[in-house]
């Protein structure tokens, strides 16, 4: 609906003020063209209120100045309150009540000083005319002003309420995302380590079907298949911590099975030299799975890239934190990729700033590849 267009209350409005006026007029007794000019009064004063949405206060003014109009005529008294009621709560309803409030102060003092130009009672004028009317027309004011704070105070609510809808959506678009995020990185971790190992032994069995030894088939096979249960028990821990079904959880990796990662990278023909130094068993879950974590991606991409002879990885535990390096002696990352290129270190880096730890990655002078982090221990323990 276009703004200021007339609406059906405003139409049964403009039909009460008409038909009050024109009941005031029913006692007249004088002539027939007397009463017939105050009808015509009475419907003008409601066609009025058809306009009040619009231009609220012009209808009061125009209703105002025809009433004084209406008494210069010598029409059949209808009173002064009564027919400018509407208009005064229509122009309160729009959020003028003291445009409102002046004209009617206006209008009742023109009254005031008419009826005591004619003789009428200063003590009935004052005291008890003057006071109906004032209160009348205060009453339909504040009617008007109240309804408008009301009708206002319901739109700012119901834009509260969608805005605040709007950042629930937003917040859980977030948490999707976050999620997402979280879970393609478990599964990165799961699996990319293992389908390096598994890629690699398969090439090693291919060879080996070529003049190798039965032997060398063997071991490739027997391989393929530690790496891929180790993945699928990987994967059943990370499904059941999602899922929360009974029966399903595993504990995630720790540093109690740097071991057997190592030993997996070492069948697959590169050369491990693992490191343990001080209270490993003494480190938080969460501090033991993001170094695994950690230590295992250094180890994938040893084995995919750098092309190495041998990998370095020492951990030194300590009462305030977790100290990790892993070093390879390959060539390194090429000069004109970033360090931090990839998905895997990405996320390794995001795991690590999550605990509050700090993480570097870099070519060494002499050649190779290095990845040296720090865990707070204290603050993952709280």
């Amino acid at each position: 609906m276009r703004a200021g267009r007339p609406t059906r209350s405003d139409a049964l409005l403009a039909i009460a003020v008409s038909c009050l006026v024109a009941a005031a007029v029913v006692t007249d007794t004088g002539p027939i063209s007397r009463s017939v000019l105050a009808y015509a009064f009475a419907a003008g004063f409601g066609a009025l209120m058809l306009v009040s949405r619009r231009w609220p206060v012009s209808a009061l003014a125009a209703t105002a100045a025809g009433l004084v109009l209406y008494y210069l005529l010598d029409l059949p008294p209808i009173g002064v309150a009564v027919p400018v009621a509407a208009a005064l709560y229509a122009a309160a309803d729009h959020g003028r009540p003291f445009a409102a409030a002046g004209i009617a102060a206006v209008l009742l003092l023109v009254s005031v000083t008419a009826r005591l130009a004619e003789g009428d009672d200063l003590t009935y004028v004052v005291g008890l005319a003057l006071g109906s009317d004032a209160v009348l027309m205060l009453a339909v004011i504040a009617l008007g002003d109240a309804t408008r704070s009301r009708r206002a105070l319901r739109a700012q609510m119901a834009r509260q309420a969608a805005a605040a809808a709007e950042e629930r959506r937003r917040e859980a678009a977030r948490e999707v995302d976050t999620e997402r995020i979280r879970i393609a990185r478990e599964l990165h971790d799961t699996l990319g380590h293992t389908m390096s190992v598994i890629t690699l032994q398969a090439a090693v069995a291919e060879e080996a079907l070529d003049g190798g030894s039965v032997a060398d088939v063997r071991g490739a096979v027997t391989t393929i298949g530690t790496a891929a249960r180790s993945a699928m028990s990987e994967l059943r821990a990370t499904l059941g911590t999602w899922l929360g079904g009974p029966g399903t959880r595993e504990p995630p990796p720790g540093l109690d099975r740097l071991r057997d990662l190592a030993d997996g990278v070492i069948r697959s023909g590169l050369p491990v030299d693992l490191h343990l130094t001080g209270d490993v068993s003494a480190v938080p879950t969460v501090v033991g799975t993001t170094a695994y974590r950690v230590v295992q991606e250094a180890l994938t991409n040893a084995l995919r890239h750098a092309d190495a002879n041998r990998v370095t990885v020492s951990v030194r535990a300590s009462a305030t934190g977790l100290a990790l390096e892993v070093a390879d002696d390959g060539h390194g990352a090429p000069a004109d990729q970033p360090a931090e290129h990839g998905h895997g270190l990405r996320g390794m880096t995001e795991r690590i700033a999550l605990l509050g730890g700090s993480v570097h990655v870099g070519n060494l002078e002499g050649g190779g590849f290095h990845v040296q982090a720090h865990l707070p221990v204290g603050r993952a323990a709280r």
